[in-house]
């Protein structure tokens, strides 16, 4: 039997940003977080992957080495019949709803644009804000004719493919490239699961594509998204729509600086709590 492994991670006031950085560079798939009597946060990270939840306990333990972090493991056979129980449908703008494989033929979401996730314990499933951020710009975009059928996209850092399927059901054709395999190869099943046409996956980063695209969406962290700042506006066509995600909205002025200093000009923002997208329309 399959096992699951429960890694809990309480931390200081002080400490919940330093804790937060480190699960949003490492934990791509999500987590649990749940504020305390005392003023502390516990974090929790279920994951079937041994090797890498004790690559994470070391992280967080070298960081700070007085948080309190427990490892426990547990049997995961029910894990499937835990996410059919509270898998709750994802709304992002007027025109999207993802949800997973078993609510497929509801009826309920005939008037919108139906993503379908195969929930994984190791791939995000549209819930997490910054993706939910993204579908809901790319709702935007679509509404207002800015984004149309017949254009290419690039969705750099695609993860299970959310946001380059939502592309493709809606007449667009491009790429979804990450740096995980793994990452690809959920895409790739999902791809599947959706039927869609016109959309290549691949492992790699902007660096080695080639190309321009009329959308360019990265849901990616601050620090790359920084880096990338040259080679992504290079992806861009003349015109062409940006769209950066991943961003806590206290990192967002450094970001746009970056993008600024390659020319372009000052993004809209897109806010949802603590969380910022970036738009260049």
């Amino acid at each position: 039997m399959k096992k699951l492994f429960c890694l809990e991670v309480v931390a200081a006031t002080e400490d919940v940003d330093r804790v937060t950085g480190i699960l949003a560079l490492n934990v791509s798939f999500g987590w649990e977080e749940e504020a305390l009597p005392g003023g502390e946060t516990r974090f929790l990270v279920h994951c079937e992957q041994e090797a890498f939840i004790r690559e994470l306990l070391g992280s967080i333990r070298q960081a700070l080495p007085h948080a309190q972090c427990t490892l426990t493991e547990q049997e995961a056979q029910d894990w499937m019949s835990a996410w059919r129980q509270f898998f709750t449908p994802v709304f992002c703008g007027r025109r999207f709803v993802v949800l997973p494989p078993w609510l497929a033929n509801s009826g309920e979401y005939a008037d919108r644009t139906v993503v379908l996730i195969e929930p994984k314990s190791a791939f995000g499933t549209g819930h997490h804000a910054t993706t939910a951020l993204c579908l809901r710009v790319l709702s935007d975009l679509l509404d207002s004719g800015r984004v149309l059928a017949g254009q290419r996209f690039l969705d750099l850092g695609t993860g299970s493919g959310v946001l380059a399927i939502a592309c493709c059901k809606s007449g667009l054709e491009g790429d979804g490239y990450d740096i995980d395999p793994l990452a690809i190869d959920n895409a790739r099943e999902n791809r599947t699961l959706n039927k869609v046409a016109g959309l290549t996956l691949g492992i790699g980063s902007v660096d080695e594509l080639q190309g321009q695209y009329d959308l360019v969406l990265a849901n990616i962290l601050a620090a790359p998204l920084k880096d990338m700042a040259f080679l992504l506006v290079a992806k861009c066509k003349p015109k062409a729509c940006l769209v950066l995600s991943g961003l806590l909205v206290t990192q967002a002025d450094d970001v746009e600086a970056a993008y600024m200093a390659q020319g372009l000009a000052s993004a809209r923002r897109v806010v949802d709590g603590e969380w910022c997208a970036l738009v260049w329309q």
